[in-house]
């Protein structure tokens, strides 16, 4: 089998209203996607998105006319391709796809088999008061979901603790609330300095009054010895990160130094199925959760709940959701049906080969960029 092309469908979706993600100082007016093909002689056609993609045209040339099931030397191909350009991890999801069509197996079952559904937690996005945060979690908890991530500003910590507090107060002790302070990375353009350490320390303290499940993103990437410390002064509160960590080395290193409750890497954003795999299973080994950010669009979803599913990943899987602004309807606008929890709150694997993505080529052409 090989490789005869790889093409890229630019997708946008113009919104209307704005969504407002709370880690990123402009509102959102359109949501972009980029829709990922490798095609092959044997007519399996393989789907990945996440990263745009920027610039992946000048690398196409080191995949066109290899086999798609040598899956190792892709991998560090496109590592090598990532190193001058962009983050090309949904072209590896694309070969995965088309490496479970060929066995005729999803690809979980690839990756270990180590479960067929994962408990998913509502991950909302946007600020919200403490009224309508309540207003959010009662549709949360309607919909099946067990568990939400509430976001908090670092400008408006005592309004987004009152969120949490209102949250908990309104649902109980049995509802698992996770907290979000968006403080690792940055957004292009979004020059501001983090939250201190001694801040941050503050907030995490009153945050675990509050019993939440963790608190994610609390410092900068570098500022690893801040995370140990956070650890180690609030052992009831799990302490999250890693969602955009581009280096599995400095990966390797915060599982040495035991940094983290729970490891984040997004496999079509940060380091890609592969890679994430192998620092999953470090991990657990290590008696820490592999978890993975997944807030791009149902493709994206579903490449990482086949790593975390095949691994055996946990406890909660990220579902980003947050109605009105942000619905399976507006991040899958690109597939047939959306990605949705079932009725217990559980996401499950799909049961078609690859990656289990059907996409909705009327919508690509309507909204394709041309």
């Amino acid at each position: 089998m090989k490789i005869t092309d790889i093409t890229l469908d630019r997708l946008r979706l113009e919104l209307d209203p704005p969504f407002r993600a709370a880690w990123d100082p402009e509102p959102r007016r359109h949501f972009d996607a980029t829709i990922v093909r490798v095609h092959t002689d044997e007519g399996i056609t393989g789907i990945g998105s996440g990263d745009l993609m920027d610039g992946f045209d000048t690398y196409k040339h080191l995949f066109v006319g290899e086999d798609p099931l040598d899956i190792t030397r892709h991998v560090k191909a496109i590592e090598t391709a990532n190193f001058h350009g962009a983050h090309y991890w949904p072209l590896e999801a694309a070969l995965w796809d088309i490496i479970g069509k060929v066995h005729g197996r999803p690809v979980a079952e690839l990756f270990g088999n180590a479960a067929k559904k994962l408990p998913a937690y509502a991950s909302c996005g946007e600020l919200k008061s403490p009224q309508e945060r309540v207003a959010t979690a009662l549709k949360v908890r309607e919909a099946g979901f067990r568990a939400m991530k509430i976001r908090i500003d670092r400008n408006r910590v005592d309004e987004g603790i009152a969120a949490v507090r209102a949250v908990r107060e309104e649902l109980g002790a049995d509802f698992e609330i996770m907290v979000d302070l968006n403080q690792s990375w940055r957004m292009a353009g979004d020059t501001a300095g983090a939250t201190d350490l001694a801040r941050t320390r503050k907030t995490i303290a009153r945050l675990a009054e509050l019993d939440v499940f963790w608190v994610e993103e609390p410092l900068p990437y570098g500022d690893l010895a801040g995370f140990k410390r956070l650890r180690a002064e609030n052992p009831g509160v799990r302490i999250a990160a890693g969602e955009m960590h581009h280096s599995p080395t400095e990966l390797l290193r915060y599982l040495e130094e035991d940094a983290l409750d729970i490891y984040q890497m997004d496999v079509v954003l940060a380091i890609g199925m592969h890679r994430a795999r192998t620092l999953a299973e470090i991990a657990q080994l290590k008696h820490r959760h592999f978890t993975p950010h997944s807030w791009t669009n149902g493709i994206g979803v579903l490449a990482n709940l086949h790593v975390a599913a095949g691994v055996g990943g946990g406890p909660f899987f990220e579902f980003p959701y947050d109605p009105p602004g942000w619905t399976p309807e507006r991040r899958d606008f690109m597939l047939a049906d959306p990605v949705r929890v079932n009725s217990e709150g559980d996401l499950e694997i799909p049961a078609r080969p690859g990656l289990g993505i059907e996409l909705d080529e009327d919508a690509i052409d309507r909204w394709r960029i041309t």
